[in-house]
């Protein structure tokens, strides 16, 4: 099985530099012209897809829905694959996190550690969704089939992280561009991972 991770397309609170979480933002103009962008590449390289499995959060959900138009592939909801939720952080602006709790932010910025946030849901949480997320669309999709996965930066890094078995922190070790494309495969005995973060589909005007 291969499967297709892809981040969301640029939001409205991507633009303003927001720290999202688990709060709705659509996506921008950008946001749908990048979709757009990779649905053509998709459909270009020839990539036929039993399911585009998807956060139910809507920056990735619209953009889940231009690939499944485009491909022809059932679009699935699932709120295990959204954001990471950082509780009392949700919704601010870089700077007002800056402002109003510049502990959190010196934090965020300079430890090598994710520094504990009020409200967030922690790290087991976080791990045990996704897993229970990966080994559903490891069960329905067989040997063979291509499927797609869209999700956001944090959550895709942790899939990554999972499935390489390696040490995750609620700090990632995985960046994303909006629409990246990255693909694993699932061999006898071993995964591999042949593309990460792959943005070729966007020109210069759409990063």
């Amino acid at each position: 099985m291969r499967l297709l991770l892809i981040r969301h397309g640029q939001s409205v609170a991507n633009a303003e530099n927001r720290l999202q979480g688990i709060m709705n933002s659509p996506l921008s103009e950008l946001g749908r012209e990048q979709a757009h962008a990779l649905a053509r590449r998709l459909v270009r390289e020839g990539w036929s897809l039993s399911a585009i499995h998807t956060s139910d959060l809507s920056r990735a959900a619209e953009t889940a829905e231009i690939l499944g138009m485009a491909l022809g592939a059932p679009v699935l909801l699932d709120e295990r694959l959204r954001e990471y939720d950082v509780g009392l952080l949700t919704g601010l602006a870089a700077a007002d996190v800056e402002r109003l709790h510049p502990d959190i932010w010196q934090a965020l910025r300079q430890s090598p550690v994710w520094p504990a946030i009020p409200g967030e849901e922690g790290a087991e949480a976080f791990i045990s969704r996704i897993a229970s997320a990966l080994d559903d669309v490891r069960t329905v999709n067989g040997e063979g089939q291509a499927v797609a996965l869209v999700s956001h930066g944090r959550t895709l890094s942790m899939i990554l992280a999972h499935l390489l078995e390696l040490d995750p922190d609620r700090r990632t070790p995985f960046a994303f561009g909006n629409t990246s494309l990255s693909v694993v495969e699932f061999r006898p005995h071993r995964i591999l991972l042949t593309s990460l973060n792959d943005l070729c589909h966007l020109g210069d005007g759409l990063r």
